[in-house]
């Protein structure tokens, strides 16, 4: 039945197909038409459709970035003595350098004999070192609180009596080894 009706088709359509023959070199003309086809429009491409997704997600970035540094506040300078006036400024310079000094003079007198007494007194000053850390930080909340700037210019002064009480130390480990090594002469 459905061949029936496939000849029936033909059957109806017959007259209107072309059969006519094409012209000879009708397969290189097309093929010649296609080419430059494609041609033209691979070239058309290449031009015509330039991706700009990149380059406006990139600037799409800085902007977020450009508005996120200029909106949100920079961290407040953590004070320090310093930055309350010009004499504690002074202050905080003649506790730094005679602390250096005495760092110094700590360390001229290293020997295996006192090494243990000096890792001590070097952990002291650490801890404090890191106390004074935290009352810069109580100075900038505070708003340059005096009771704030008492105990700084305190924690300066415990670590300079720490260095110089484990330089006496040091003297007396010294005097003692010296009366030592005497007695036994």
């Amino acid at each position: 039945m459905k061949n029936d009706n496939l000849e029936s088709l033909f059957e109806d359509l017959k007259g209107e197909f072309n059969i006519e023959t094409p012209q000879p070199n009708h397969e290189l003309r097309f093929l010649d038409k296609l080419n430059a086809k494609d041609n033209v429009l691979t070239e058309g491409k290449k031009t015509l459709h330039f991706n700009w997704k990149p380059l406006l997600a990139i600037a799409a970035a800085i902007v977020i970035c450009f508005g996120l540094f200029t909106m949100v506040d920079p961290q407040p300078k953590v004070l320090d003595l310093a930055s309350v006036s010009p004499e504690m400024s002074e202050t905080q310079n003649f506790f730094t350098v005679t602390l250096e000094n005495e760092l110094k003079k700590l360390n001229k007198e290293r020997s295996p004999l006192t090494e243990q007494i000096i890792n001590d007194a070097l952990i002291q000053i650490q801890l404090l070192e890191t106390d004074y850390q935290k009352l810069k930080t109580d100075l900038t909340e505070s708003g340059k609180n005096e009771r704030v700037i008492y105990a700084m210019i305190s924690n300066f002064q415990t670590r300079i009596d720490i260095l110089n009480n484990v330089l006496e130390q040091i003297e007396t480990v010294k005097q003692f080894k010296s009366n030592s090594n005497e007695t036994i002469i």
